[in-house]
């Protein structure tokens, strides 16, 4: 079997707020065109790690940043990284959908505008293109022009995923995707998780292990900002090599 390209690297990254350091010492490197799950408790440093690859941290007010982080090799934190194309390159989808307050055609096309794009006919083959990778042209094509709000909860956030694919992404992060979703809704972003990694590398948060399990190649448990453990999502859930993890994972640990 070959091995898997690895597309995201971190070598001894540390973040801090002010003082306080979130995020020690983490080297880990993320293959390409899989899904590895970064789980762990609440405050353990997740979501800090995942905004570490499209530098999200830099709105943070005493945000410091040390080591290394890589996408195809380029260091993201170097000097006159244009960090615009960056977060073309590395899109987000966040906890919570958040489309904007606009029609589910303007909320996809949003990206490609802003790019310059202004040809009706190739903004409709983007849009499209992107709801159909997003799994939800079938539910709305025929109301393209209706407010994104009047989507339910799991359509808005797989509008939100269409909308991060709209301008092409290579690396798609998830901060627990389908934490406000009923099960229903979470089965189809996690059928759709599965879809995309045939062509995207995809780094998801999540708190629910099964989710973890069923969807992801990798896993990384952290646990109070440390990388406690790293492996093929198999052997991380049935023969975890640190206790700490067994703990997390049988339930002994919050």
């Amino acid at each position: 079997m070959v091995e898997s390209k690895h597309k995201v690297s971190l070598t001894d990254v540390s973040i801090f707020y002010g003082k306080s350091q979130v995020i020690k010492h983490v080297s880990v490197e993320f293959p390409e065109k899989e899904i590895t799950a970064i789980i762990g408790p609440s405050g353990s440093g997740k979501s800090t790690l995942l905004r570490s690859l499209n530098r999200m941290n830099d709105h943070i007010t005493g945000m410091r940043i040390t080591g290394v982080v890589t996408i195809d090799s380029q260091n993201i934190n170097a000097q006159g990284v244009d960090v615009v194309l960056l977060r073309r390159k590395v899109g987000m989808v966040f906890q919570r959908p958040n489309p904007f307050p606009k029609s589910i055609y303007e909320n996809v096309a949003y990206g490609p505008r802003l790019q310059g794009l202004r040809n009706r006919a190739e903004l409709d083959i983007i849009v499209e293109s992107s709801l159909r990778q997003a799994a939800l042209w079938d539910e709305v094509k025929n109301r393209l022009h209706v407010s994104g709000f009047d989507l339910s909860g799991g359509q808005q956030q797989r509008l939100c995923i269409a909308r991060s694919l709209a301008v092409g992404p290579e690396v798609l992060l998830m901060d627990e995707p389908a934490s406000a979703l009923d099960p229903a809704a979470t089965a189809k972003i996690e059928e759709l998780m599965l879809t995309l990694k045939r062509t995207l590398t995809v780094v998801v948060v999540t708190h629910n292990m099964q989710q973890a399990s069923r969807v992801s190649d990798h896993t990384a448990f952290l646990l109070g900002g440390e990388l406690v453990e790293y492996d093929v999502t198999r052997k991380i859930f049935t023969a975890p090599q640190d206790k700490r993890t067994d703990d997390y994972i049988s339930g002994k640990m919050g």
